[in-house]
């Protein structure tokens, strides 16, 4: 009797912790983002023309006899502690300068357009101060983007904002805004194609009157003078043939062909970082851009 009665009571309680956890999965599967993500938000990066101090830098960090990298649960050195201001709490962003591994130029205007942009600094977490020294302070790693070196540059950490997600209906045929147009001149770390999710540059920003929360529209035009590297021109006419034309019309008497859209995260006086919150297919670098 009580073996049945124990067999009773576990069973229900089996059943209701399952009832449960399948009613918290449902929830959080319902669960719809309004804004960014902190990951997005601080993990994103920003091209800009203005120098950026490196002052204060990563001289080193615990276990140092064998690593060159730090990560989460790891303790790392700066080079400025109580003499310069710095106090425990403290909070500071991690940046690097970065440039293209493997410089091979997508688009036509690419290496111009990025030149303007200014230089690359990747995101590569937050730190808090746990402990200061007259000289030096001693951090730890409070978010990670990237693995952490000796040199990165440590800035104070300023909160950013989370601009909201706009609610309108993605347009697969909108019209042109007649707003400011540019291109995608390279994805995060320097990728040539993204989607829905992945951050990507562009070659306007808060000098040309952009700002954090602006929605981008992206779109591509055909047959164009100025194809990326992944389009050999006139393909469809002169290589596969299957059909033609009596006139091979020209990209601006063609529709265009709306991608997908994004929205502005930071801006540097000349470009802006973008997170793709729509992408029907991929999204390259030399795709055009216009504000909504």
């Amino acid at each position: 009797m009580h073996e049945k009665m124990s067999y009773r009571i576990l069973s229900l309680g089996l059943k209701l912790g399952l009832g449960i956890a399948m009613c918290a999965g449902v929830a959080a599967a319902q669960h719809v983002p309004t804004t960014p993500s902190d990951a997005d938000l601080y993990c994103s990066g920003v091209a800009t023309d203005k120098d950026i101090s490196n002052d204060t830098y990563i001289i080193s960090g615990e276990d140092s006899r064998y690593k060159n990298t730090f990560n989460p649960g790891d303790v790392v050195y700066l080079n400025h502690g109580e003499a310069q201001g710095i106090k425990v709490g403290d909070e500071f962003e991690v940046v690097r300068p970065i440039h293209d591994l493997m410089p091979n130029k997508w688009f036509k205007w690419q290496v111009q357009l990025s030149r303007a942009m200014g230089t690359m600094y990747a995101d590569i977490g937050i730190l808090r101060v746990v402990h200061v020294q007259p000289k030096t302070a001693t951090a730890e790693l409070k978010m990670a983007c990237d693995m952490m070196q000796r040199g990165d540059i440590v800035r104070p950490f300023t909160a950013r904002l989370a601009p909201p997600y706009h609610n309108v209906k993605f347009d697969p045929f909108a019209p042109p805004s007649g707003k400011k147009t540019a291109m995608i001149v390279f994805g995060k770390n320097y990728t040539v194609s993204s989607g829905a999710g992945k951050v990507v540059f562009v070659n306007l920003g808060s000098g040309q009157g952009v700002q954090v929360g602006d929605y981008f529209r992206v779109f591509r035009y055909h047959g164009g003078h100025g194809e990326s590297v992944y389009q050999v021109a006139n393909t469809a006419y002169k290589v596969y043939g299957f059909g033609s034309t009596p006139v091979a019309y020209q990209w601006d008497d063609l529709p265009r062909q709306v991608l997908g859209e994004g929205i502005v995260l930071r801006t540097g006086p000349n470009a802006s970082t973008v997170l793709l919150t729509t992408a029907r297919e991929e999204i390259f670098d030399g795709d055009y851009v216009e504000l909504e």
